[in-house]
């Protein structure tokens, strides 16, 4: 719905009336009204009310030009960067096709027989190598982080940050065990007591959290626990749960898990419970 806005101007009348103690000076103005103050209540004058005479002509009111009406903004220094570098890149095409040009036959036969093969088997060996590089050097990032989470693990006494810290040193290790056997255990009881205690509508998401994560510590002792997880109300809570059970290759829940993969309402449940009965077979 849209509304027109109509402009109102304070009569002379009113403004003598209205004046008061205030000597025909306006105490606050709002838009296109005026307010006035006279010892007792403000009056507004509106249409509809006292005193106000609507203008043949409206008044002229302040708009903002439009979007397109400002110049536009000069390039930046990063798109100059860009055209110089395609320049560049050019001018070596160019001057490598002039000096092709330019070589006598047999050297040219020389460097396509000899020269390139030499040159992409040097690619090849410089890709492996920076991939080992870089290999080497995620896996140190990741054990240095991992030894300050375990640190800081074993130190916390909070449970809801003991709790945050088990989340994150299991998903920093990429959830492989490797690793993590020193505190396996700790983490361990963090995770059953968070699955058992977190049992409110609004903690579904952490219920789901610790039974997907209890798979990851290849600790048979929980398939019970997970098991009674998978009657959980909410599908996420289920899902997770056959999702540790996957990462176990809990056999003893392999007919639950065919159930569920072809009862269960929800497509994420029944589509985990046919991963994790890949991993049983695998």
């Amino acid at each position: 719905m849209f509304v027109r806005r109509a402009h109102w101007r304070i009569s002379q009348a009113a403004l003598r009336r209205n004046a008061g103690t205030n000597g025909g000076k306006p105490s606050s103005s709002f838009g296109s009204f005026v307010f006035y103050n006279s010892g007792g209540p403000s009056i507004c004058e509106m249409a509809g009310f006292p005193g106000v005479q609507r203008e043949a002509e409206p008044l002229t009111w302040r708009t903002r030009p439009p979007y397109d009406a400002y110049p536009m903004v000069p390039r930046t220094q990063s798109g100059q960067a860009n055209m110089t570098a395609i320049l560049v890149l050019i001018g070596l095409v160019v001057a490598l096709v002039w000096v092709w040009k330019r070589l006598s036959l047999e050297t040219q036969e020389y460097v396509v027989d000899r020269a390139v093969p030499l040159a992409l088997a040097g690619l090849v060996i410089g890709a492996g190598l920076f991939g080992v590089v870089r290999k080497i050097r995620r896996t140190r990032t990741r054990r240095q982080a991992r030894s300050r989470l375990i640190e800081a693990f074993e130190r916390e006494a909070v449970p809801d940050k003991k709790l945050d810290l088990a989340f994150q040193l299991i998903e920093v290790n990429e959830y492989r065990l490797r690793g993590l056997e020193v505190v396996a255990p700790a983490l361990r009881d963090v995770l059953v007591s968070t699955l058992q205690r977190a049992v409110g509508d609004k903690q579904h998401r952490i219920r789901g959290m610790a039974a997907s994560h209890l798979g990851v510590l290849q600790d048979m002792t929980v398939v019970p626990l997970l098991m009674k997880a998978l009657e959980d109300d909410h599908a996420y809570v289920r899902s997770c749960a056959v999702l540790g059970l996957g990462r176990l290759r809990a056999l003893d829940a392999k007919e639950r898990l065919t159930t569920m993969m072809k009862e269960d309402w929800d497509q994420t449940v029944r589509s985990r419970a046919r991963e994790a009965l890949e991993r049983l077979k695998g």
